[in-house]
């Protein structure tokens, strides 16, 4: 079955940063494109981030560009997200995604919180 397990949340000051984690199984990794996508309260689901199968092509939100960093290690099935100077209205739950634009979510994602 399709896994997958979102971790490395928390809360932090506005300019911190943060480094998620995706493990996934259940599929042949190395051969999907990924991505995170995010909600917030209140808010409908957001598309963060996209990686390529090989993880040489990658897309963001602008909100978020020159900020975050997505990256993947296929031999590990780990997909990550480096996420540099966050801003309060980074504050949402977190989620990775088979596919491009967050096509298929299975985990519960991981909070992210940011506030002073």
């Amino acid at each position: 079955d399709l896994s997958m397990e979102e971790s490395g949340g928390g809360s932090v000051q506005p300019g911190g940063s943060l480094r998620l984690s995706c493990k996934m199984s259940g599929f042949t990794f190395k051969f999907y494109p990924m991505s995170w996508v995010r909600q917030a309260p209140g808010l409908e689901r957001e598309w963060v981030a996209d990686i390529n199968s090989a993880g040489d092509r990658t897309d963001y939100e602008d909100s978020v560009k020159g900020r975050f960093i997505i990256s993947r290690d296929n031999a590990k099935n780990m997909l990550y997200l480096q996420m540099n100077n966050l801003k309060t209205e980074d504050t949402a739950r977190y989620f990775c995604a088979k596919d491009f634009g967050g096509g298929t979510i299975r985990g519960r994602g991981t909070q992210v919180s940011v506030s002073s």
